[in-house]
C-alpha cells in the first residue's frame, strides 16, 4: 500500500536463523537466550547496571513504580506529550498522574521549570521520557536527587542515545527500554527494565514472573524440583525467540543509528531546499555537543493555520504513510475528566505533530520525494 512506510524492521537472514535455532532447540519460553540478552544489553549500556527482559516498556515501568512501592496517595510526573502507557501504568498503581509541559516548540522534552513547578511534597516519583531519541535535560536528575523522587526513564525511543558519554537509561534509578516492532531494536513484542540499583532489579524479577525464585526452565532441566514465592507478581516475561532475535539486532543498533542520523540530516537538508522549513518547525535540530541522540522518529510541526487531516491525506496520495506522536491525554474518553494539568504548548504540539518515515533502509532519494512532496502541498 505503501511506496514508503513510517517504518520498517532492519531484519536479514541473521533474525531468521536465529529465530529458527530457538526452534530447533526446543525451549521457546524464557530461558538461555534471554539471559544472554539481559548480559549483553548490560554491557552495551556500559556494564553498570542490571537488566531484566520483559514483555514490553509498558511491562518494565509497571515494575518500576511497583518496585518503589509507588501507590494511593503517591503522585507521580509525567509528560504530557508522551505514548499513554506512562499515564496508564501510574493509575494501575492507584497513584495520581501530574502532567509536565514540553520546553518548547522545538524542544518536546520535559520543561525542568514546568516540573520543578509542580513537585509537591505528595511527589514520589517521575517518569521521564527521552523524546523522538533526545536526551531529556539533566538537571532533572539532579533535582530529583536533591528531592529524593524515584526517577524512572521511559526509554522506549532513546537506546543507543546518551548525554556526556552515559547512556539513556542509567541516568536515574530505574529505566524501561521497548523493542516494539517500530523501534531502533525491534523484536515484535519485548522490553527491558534496567537499574543501577541492586536492589530493584532483583524485585523486577520477581515481578516479572510470578514471584516466583525459580524459572520454569531450571526445573525443566532438573536443577530444581519446587520454587517459592516471594511476592506477589505478574506474568510480564518474554520469550526466547524475541530475545534471540535482540540479540542480533543489538549487533547492528549503532550502525542503524548512524544510517537514522544521516537520513535526518537530509530532511533538515531537502525541506530547506525545497522551502517547507518556512512552513514546518523541526524540534531537536540543534542539540548540545556532548549529546548523542538515538533519531528514533522525525516529527514536525504544522502551521496553525493548516489542516492536519488533509495534509497527512496529501501524503497519503503519494504513498507516503505518516503517524501522530502524540495526542492529548484529555482527549481521550477515559482521560477527559482526569487531566487537569495546564500544558499549553503540550497541547498545541499534539493538535499539529506529524511524524514522517523514518528508518535505516530508506534512501536519500525517498526523503527528497517525501520533501517534495511536502512542498507540493505547501506551494499550492
Amino acid at each position: 500500500m505503501w511506496k514508503i512506510p513510517l517504518f520498517k524492521p532492519d531484519y536479514s537472514a541473521k533474525e531468521r536463523n536465529a529465530l529458527l535455532k530457538v526452534f530447533d532447540e526446543g525451549w521457546l519460553a524464557m530461558g538461555k537466550y534471554t539471559s544472554r540478552f539481559e548480559g549483553e544489553f548490560s554491557k552495551y549500556l556500559g556494564g553498570n547496571v542490571e537488566s531484566a527482559a520483559v514483555s514490553s516498556c509498558t511491562a518494565a515501568l509497571h515494575i518500576a513504580l511497583m518496585a518503589a512501592n509507588v501507590g494511593k496517595g503517591d503522585e507521580v510526573l509525567i509528560p504530557a506529550l508522551t505514548f499513554v502507557a506512562d499515564l496508564n501504568v501510574v493509575m494501575m498503581v492507584g497513584a495520581k498522574p501530574v502532567t509536565v509541559d514540553v520546553a518548547s516548540l522545538t524542544d518536546w522534552n520535559m520543561s525542568f521549570d514546568d516540573f520543578f513547578r509542580k513537585i509537591t511534597p505528595k511527589t514520589k516519583a517521575a517518569i521521564v521520557v527521552h523524546f523522538a531519541g533526545y536526551p531529556f535535560d539533566p538537571r532533572i536528575t539532579e533535582l530529583c536527587q536533591k528531592k529524593k523522587i524515584i526517577l524512572i526513564e521511559d526509554c522506549a525511543h532513546a537506546i543507543g542515545a546518551s548525554i556526556g558519554g552515559k547512556m539513556c537509561g542509567t541516568l536515574g534509578d530505574m529505566a524501561a527500554f521497548s523493542f516494539y516492532a517500530n523501534k531502533n531494536l525491534a523484536v515484535g513484542e519485548g522490553g527491558m527494565f534496567v537499574s543501577p540499583v541492586t536492589g530493584f532489579a532483583g524485585k523486577a524479577r520477581l515481578l516479572r514472573s510470578h514471584g516466583m525464585t525459580a524459572l520454569s526452565l531450571e526445573r525443566n532441566l532438573g536443577k530444581l524440583i519446587s520454587y517459592d514465592v516471594r511476592t506477589p507478581g505478574l506474568n510480564y516475561r518474554i520469550s526466547e525467540i524475541n530475545s534471540a532475535i535482540g540479540l542480533e539486532q543489538l549487533k547492528k543498533l549503532d550502525k542503524g543509528i548512524q544510517k537514522r542520523k544521516k537520513l535526518v540530516d537530509k530532511y533538515i537538508f531537502f525541506l530547506s531546499r525545497h522551502r517547507s522549513s518556512a512552513a514546518l518547525t523541526i524540534p531537536f535540530v540543534q542539540y548540545p555537543e556532548n549529546v548523542q541522540p538515538a533519531f528514533h522518529i522525525f516529527p514536525a510541526l504544522l502551521p496553525e493555520n493548516i489542516e492536519r487531516k488533509e495534509f497527512m491525506e496529501h501524503l497519503q496520495s503519494a504513498g507516503i504513510q505518516s503517524s501522530i506522536h502524540y495526542p492529548a491525554f484529555r482527549h481521550f474518553s477515559g482521560y477527559k475528566k482526569q487531566i487537569k494539568d495546564k500544558t499549553p504548548l503540550a497541547d498545541a504540539i499534539s493538535s499539529r505533530a506529524v511524524t514522517l518515515p523514518l528508518y535505516p533502509g530508506m534512501s536519500h532519494q525517498d526523503v527528497e520525494y517525501i520533501c517534495k512532496s511536502i512542498a507540493a502541498f505547501f506551494n499550492k
